[in-house]
């Protein structure tokens, strides 16, 4: 292997080293097309299994609680629940396509696409097909099925390409035209029922030949629900029966193991690979740029090593970043340094700083000062190569936790207690002018810290909801009308309602702290030093050989004066010289960010040595 080829094995590719993350969650992104949506015959197999026999696409703009019950009986709480994940609103991948414009003008440079494999469900964790872009995300489901009907699954000789599949091509053209990157969502760790695989042992049993692919302990049980199969499956779902793996070491859940899949498992899952990020021969500039690989580490790390090596060899561009989250939910998140070696990840969905960085700025009853956020990151990011930091994304909020808003509106624990099937009390609704503020100091840390930023589409709208499934709401685009939406669902009191739409202002706050990061490389690139940092103040800088920038945040409810800073520059929020005296006075729950002279130094005894 020659050395250029060894540092692009080793090493994130420069691109997600720079990168600003925009994720998508297909089925509630826009509905561009209303001839291709999902009908409950093909929602088969999926949670909660029934369907009204009036059953039909929940309109886009209509309140996310209607219906929910003026009760605070948590199982009356759990069954409108239950209905709601029976629920489309029918985002397909076209309107992924006439929306770029829109992803483009924010200033995205890399789309994470939540998974589009061939599902029942909304979220496509449950693959009925990993070869298949999902049939309602195309034009023409029911000719894809009869496409798919075709071919032996388990035979990539046989694999054709449904009208979803070669759309879903031409958006990935599309995003590469705008110089723009694209990776794709996969769990590889399980599937769902309806998977040609399951499906054959469920009429075959132990005589399939697929019965060594799941992780199935008896074939007969007489109390199993289903083919009369005990399995194990992710987190006791039944609907996503677990791959079979191999162990060369213990498991310890929330630890790395070494270990493997199944050889047969393992070969499939490596032509998918080959498929998406190779689709015209072994080209790659017409595949996908990379994978986000959920519930990463349910696998075991040999897997994770071959998975890389094949995947480089393809394209060596590609970017791998796993999802590597709890050690002991909800207090103690993974190491991630395991899953970042150089041969493994190049980055992991970096919830592990957000948990800490919200305990500071969003002051919530797990509240840490400066000192301590300024500790807790520095012992987190130890021992980490400086590339992979660069490629981390940095997480805010995604499918799998409250809205940004929300998080900050809540004072609960990170992830605990984040809805109201676990707290009534919970506030879903529009947040105080407070929150928008205390939020908008964490995009500014967000941005001008190291790492690749991460934003949860809709977001940048102004959208609020609870964790999964209120987080995932359809997106608040400007052109709609939305009905008003019910601000306290299951309160036995009369309805509160508040309007709800796009947020311009907070867009162009989104708009301008991405622009600013584009334009000043040392955002991304530059030396990190903590200057301050005591009780709600915290101060930084970034540094490079063209230019310094001082990052000041207030995060106190209250006015303070820094009367030894002694620091004097330009303001590029608001484009004005500052004088030492301006830098000084922080107004409450403030930020600065400030440019200073090539040849402004400063020390004091209390600021900077």
């Amino acid at each position: 292997m020659s050395n250029s080829s060894n540092i692009a094995f080793t090493t994130p590719p420069q691109w997600a080293q720079e990168a600003i993350w925009y994720q998508i969650f297909v089925e509630r992104f826009y509905n561009a097309h209303s001839d291709n949506d999902p009908t409950p015959q093909n929602m088969q197999g999926a949670w909660p299994h029934t369907y009204d026999e009036n059953w039909e696409l929940t309109p886009w703009t209509s309140d996310w609680y209607k219906d929910a019950p003026k009760s605070l009986d948590q199982e009356e709480i759990r069954k409108w629940y239950d209905q709601v994940q029976s629920r489309r609103y029918g985002g397909d991948l076209q309107g992924v396509i006439d929306k770029l414009d829109y992803i483009q003008s924010l200033g995205v440079t890399a789309i994470y696409l939540n998974p589009i494999n061939d599902a029942p469900s909304l979220h496509k964790y449950d693959a009925r097909n990993f070869h298949h872009v999902d049939i309602h995300f195309g034009p023409d489901p029911e000719g894809d099925k009869l496409i798919i009907a075709q071919e032996d699954p388990s035979n990539s000789e046989t694999w054709q390409w449904t009208s979803a599949d070669k759309l879903f091509l031409e958006l990935i053209a599309q995003v590469h035209e705008r110089d723009m990157r694209i990776v794709v969502d996969y769990s590889f760790n399980h599937t769902g029922i309806q998977f040609w695989a399951w499906q054959d042992i469920l009429i075959n049993g132990i005589q399939s030949k697929y019965a060594d692919w799941y992780d199935i302990n008896m074939f007969n049980h007489p109390n199993s629900p289903m083919g009369q199969l005990h399995f194990n499956s992710w987190a006791g779902v039944k609907e996503l029966p677990q791959l079979r793996k191999k162990y060369y070491s213990n498991h310890i859940k929330g630890f790395p193991y070494q270990g493997d899949l199944n050889k047969s498992v393992k070969k499939h899952v490596f032509k998918v690979v080959e498929r998406w990020l190779a689709p015209k021969g072994y080209d790659a500039k017409y595949g996908i740029d990379g994978f986000r690989l959920d519930v990463a580490d349910e696998i075991g790390l040999d897997f994770w090593r071959d998975f890389r090596k094949h995947v480089k060899a393809i394209n060596p561009e590609a970017f791998l970043v796993g999802e590597v989250w709890w050690e002991n939910w909800p207090h103690k998140m993974m190491d991630p340094k395991p899953y970042i070696s150089d041969d493994v990840f190049d980055a992991i969905m970096y919830y592990q700083p957000f948990k800490h960085v919200r305990a500071f700025f969003a002051k919530p009853n797990e509240y840490i000062d400066g000192q301590q956020l300024k500790e807790e990151l520095g012992t987190m990011v130890a021992g980490i190569p400086d590339a992979n930091i660069k490629a981390m994304m940095m997480m805010s909020a995604s499918h799998d936790t409250p809205r940004l808003l929300s998080s900050f509106n809540n004072k609960n624990i990170y992830k605990y207690f984040a809805k109201p099937l676990e707290d009534v009390n919970y506030k879903t609704g529009k947040p105080s002018e407070v929150v928008y503020q205390r939020m908008k100091n964490f995009l500014v840390f967000q941005f001008t810290m190291p790492g690749s930023p991460q934003i949860w589409a809709g977001d940048e709208m102004g959208m609020w909801g609870a964790d999964d499934p209120d987080c995932r709401k359809p997106l608040w685009w400007p052109e709609y009308t939305f009905d008003p939406e019910t601000q306290n669902p299951f309160n036995e009191d009369e309805n509160i309602y508040e309007a709800v739409g796009f947020n311009q202002e907070l867009h162009l706050f989104y708009k301008k702290i991405i622009d600013l990061r584009k334009h000043h490389p040392v955002f991304t690139h530059g030396e990190l030093k903590f200057i301050y940092t005591k009780g709600d103040v915290i101060i930084y800088k970034r540094k490079s050989t063209e230019e310094t920038i001082y990052i000041i945040f207030n995060n106190s409810d209250t006015e303070i004066y820094l009367e030894h800073l002694n620091l004097e520059g330009y303001d590029l929020w608001n484009q004005e010289m500052l004088s030492v005296e301006d830098c000084r006075n922080l107004k409450p729950i403030e930020f600065k960010l400030i440019k200073v002279k090539d040849n402004i130094t400063f020390k004091t005894n209390e600021y900077e040595s």
